[in-house]
C-alpha cells in the first residue's frame, strides 16, 4: 500500500489530505477575534502593509478582482470602492467561519453591493479561465497545502496582463531583527492569543507556519515556475513581511 505524502502543519508533519482540516480548525477558533488580534500582534502595521498592496494593484474602475484567503474583508472592501459600479470583487476563502465574519463586517459597513462571497480552495479555483484582472492573497498562502497548485490555479484565472500580489510573512533581512522577531513570535504571540481569543495553540501554529513558509527568493522562484513573468518582491518592515508581484503576459 502506497504511503500518503505528508506536509507541515506548523512544525508537525501531517498527511497532505488532513492539513486543510487542521488549518480550518485554527481559523474556526480565532475568526471572531481575528481583526482584534491582527491589530494587536502587528501594532496596527498590517493596515499599512495592506494599503501598499492595494496601491500596487493598479486596480481601476471596471476591473475584476479576486481576493483569495480574503478573511474578514479588508482588501475586498478597499477594492470594491476602486472598481466602481462596473467592476467586480470576489472575496474567496476556504474557511466558512472567516467568510461569515467577513460578510457580517462588510454588510455592517455598507461595503457589500460590489462584493461576491465564495467558499473556495485556492488549489482548485471554481472560476473561468482568464476572468480576473488582479488576484491578491494576503497572509493566506502559507496555509495552503500545495502552494505550487494554488499558484497554477491563480495563473489560470488571471487575464493576460493581469497581476498576482502575494502579501505574506517572510524572512527578516537582518539577523538581529530575526532574533527579536523569533522571541516575539514564540514567547509573546501565543500568550497574546491566549489572552484575546482563549487559544494559545492557534497562535503557536501561526508562528510555526511563518517559519515553514518559503523565503522571499524561494517564493519568487515558485511563482516563476507557475508561469508568472516579471516576478519581483518588496520587503516591508525589514523583511518581516514581503509583497510579491507577478504578471500573466501570454495571450
Amino acid at each position: 500500500m502506497k504511503q500518503e505524502k505528508t506536509t507541515h502543519f506548523g512544525f508537525s508533519e501531517v498527511p497532505e489530505s488532513e492539513k486543510a482540516s487542521h488549518v480550518a480548525g485554527v481559523f474556526h477558533s480565532v475568526a471572531a477575534r481575528y481583526d482584534i488580534m491582527n491589530d494587536l500582534m502587528s501594532f496596527g502595521v498590517h493596515r499599512i502593509w495592506k494599503q501598499i498592496t492595494i496601491e500596487s494593484s493598479a486596480v481601476r474602475p471596471g476591473a475584476s478582482v479576486l481576493d483569495l484567503a480574503g478573511g474578514t474583508g479588508d482588501l475586498a472592501a478597499a477594492f470594491a470602492k476602486r472598481v466602481g459600479d462596473d467592476g467586480r470583487v470576489v472575496l474567496a476563502d476556504i474557511n466558512a467561519a472567516m467568510l461569515s465574519v467577513g460578510r457580517d463586517k462588510l454588510v455592517d459597513n455598507g461595503n457589500y453591493n460590489r462584493i461576491r462571497w465564495v467558499q473556495a480552495d485556492a488549489e482548485a479555483l471554481p472560476f473561468e479561465d482568464k476572468s480576473f484582472d488582479c488576484v491578491t492573497i494576503a497572509f493566506g498562502l502559507r496555509n495552503v497545502t500545495r502552494k505550487d497548485k494554488a499558484l497554477e490555479s491563480i495563473y489560470r484565472v488571471l487575464k493576460p496582463g493581469g497581476r498576482l500580489l502575494v502579501l505574506e510573512f517572510s524572512k527578516p533581512i537582518s539577523p538581529t531583527l530575526g532574533q527579536i522577531y523569533d522571541r516575539y513570535s514564540f514567547d509573546l504571540l501565543p500568550k497574546m492569543g491566549k489572552w484575546v481569543t482563549g487559544d494559545a495553540e492557534s497562535y503557536q501554529y501561526l508562528a510555526e507556519s511563518i517559519r515553514k513558509h518559503p523565503d522571499q527568493d524561494t517564493l519568487q522562484s515558485m511563482m516563476e515556475g507557475a508561469g508568472f513573468s516579471d516576478v519581483s518582491y518588496t520587503n516591508l518592515t525589514g523583511g518581516v513581511v514581503a509583497l510579491h508581484k507577478g504578471f500573466r503576459f501570454d495571450s
